[in-house]
């Protein structure tokens, strides 16, 4: 299966494992805070201090690992973004396909902002169920912090292996 290769499984992993960093982090620093996963690792982007990212990193490896799977899934997440936009959008665009009149446009704009209602309604348990079972993979019983590099203010690599 396409999500088990290795690329795409350790990006899986790293994502799961930067969600649960982030809910460890939340705890103690409120404000803007985001991350981005690949497959060596996840940067992460916040005024953290790098000891706190350490600490914060291995505990949320240590929870995944203990079977805080729900740790994996977060709320901020791109995917839920990605789905209530997606789903919204092109169900509040089917029925305005293919008309050219902007008067039919007028008329039909109330059943399309109905359809996208619909859509939004549909992508919000629909987006934590993509990252559950999707893009994010919390089985971490192979996966190691091999460091922690401040890039620059406010933006701290987790390398991961």
């Amino acid at each position: 299966m396409i999500l088990d290769l290795p690329l795409v499984l350790e990006t899986r992993r790293n994502h799961a494992l930067e969600h649960a960093t982030l809910h460890m982090l939340a705890r103690t620093y409120k404000g803007n805070m985001a991350g981005h996963s690949n497959p060596t690792g996840f940067f992460l982007l916040g005024n953290f201090s790098t000891q706190d990212v350490w600490s914060n990193a291995t505990e949320a490896l240590e929870r995944l690992r203990g079977g805080e799977s729900g740790l994996a899934i977060h709320a901020g997440c791109g995917t839920n973004l990605a789905t209530t936009t997606l789903l919204a959008g092109t169900l509040a665009w089917l029925p305005l396909r293919g008309t050219k009149s902007t008067l039919w446009r007028i008329l039909l704009l109330p059943i399309a902002i109905a359809f996208g209602v619909i859509g939004y309604t549909l992508s919000r348990p629909l987006g934590p169920w993509l990252q559950k079972n999707i893009t994010t993979e919390a089985a971490m019983s192979a996966v190691q912090i091999i460091d922690i590099i401040p890039v620059r203010n406010g933006v701290h690599r987790v390398i991961t292996r």
